[in-house]
């Protein structure tokens, strides 16, 4: 009789159990998304890049594609050339034509690289324009001091500052996979930055040590260093990881706030995607058959 009741609640636990892990997963996920959202849609230019930057971890999906593609109308250069450094990330050739046809001549010839670099046949065309002289691959000097100009106003020097101090260290790279080539453009900087190369390399290494070591690096006191280690746990691809993330939708740097979404977001992608396994772990939860 006790083992037939047995029988009979641990279905019932397991249900529930697997039922509240679905519905907290919900909201990380709407949380997550709603930091994205925000900052894409922030009035300060360097907050949407950051944006633009972390959709590059999960933009090869809906409806985090569509989300950066439209980012190709945004007001601001620096801006339009993120989305195509990330558009380039997952290989958007259609994306990129788009952008071959931008208003100014730096984010075309951006495109034009990068749709060179997947052997688009469209870039042959837009780089013979610029090899005969036909196309220009940088605005007149005047055009660049208004652009300058009109982004001052609107950038908070702090904010300016600490996006160019930890550009190099948390920039993807046209033409490469996230992380490599991100770390190999960090170590020709110093200080935090090298720590922050050191921690995305190692996100190539999937191992217990190398786990561990990144965990402990999202409590480090150098933003760049915890931005890194949260790119770098994304670049895990290991689900069970997505828990790592959620402390860190409210850490004090925004960089660090949308990698940690989007590394959230790309992790549990890869739940939702596939049937949840005999003895996963759910946000701390092991769900096993109730036969044993």
């Amino acid at each position: 009789m006790k083992n037939q009741l047995l029988a009979a609640t641990i279905p019932l636990l397991a249900c529930g159990l697997l039922a509240g892990s679905r519905a907290q997963a919900a909201s990380s996920t709407e949380t997550a998304l709603g930091h994205i959202d925000k900052a894409l849609h922030a009035r300060n230019p360097d907050i949407r890049r950051e944006a633009v930057r972390a959709l590059s971890l999960i933009a090869s999906k809906e409806p985090y594609q569509q989300r950066l593609e439209a980012m190709l109308n945004d007001k601001d250069l620096p801006v339009r050339l993120a989305v195509v450094v990330s558009l380039a990330e997952v290989n958007d050739a259609k994306a990129l034509r788009i952008a071959l046809d931008d208003r100014t001549p730096e984010v075309r010839f951006a495109a034009a690289k990068a749709l060179f670099d997947i052997d688009d046949p469209s870039a042959r065309k837009a780089l013979l324009r610029i090899l005969h002289g036909d196309a220009k691959t940088s605005s007149s000097f005047l055009t660049r001091e208004e652009r300058e100009g009109l982004r001052l106003l609107q950038t908070p020097k702090p904010m300016m500052m600490t996006a160019v101090r930890q550009s190099g260290a948390l920039s993807p790279v046209p033409g490469a996979g996230l992380g490599v080539a991100t770390a190999l453009k960090a170590l020709r900087t110093s200080g935090g930055s090298d720590r922050a190369s050191v921690a995305l390399l190692l996100a190539q290494k999937k191992d217990a040590e190398v786990v561990a070591a990144l965990k402990q690096a999202l409590t480090d006191k150098d933003a760049a260093v915890r931005g890194a280690a949260i790119q770098a746990i994304a670049l895990q691809d290991d689900p069970a990881m997505a828990k790592d993330a959620e402390p860190m939708f409210t850490d004090k740097n925004v960089t660090v706030r949308l990698r940690a979404a989007a590394c959230y977001l790309r992790l549990s992608q890869m739940v939702a995607s596939s049937e949840i396994p005999h003895g996963v772990t759910l946000h701390g939860t092991e769900v096993r058959s109730w036969q044993e």
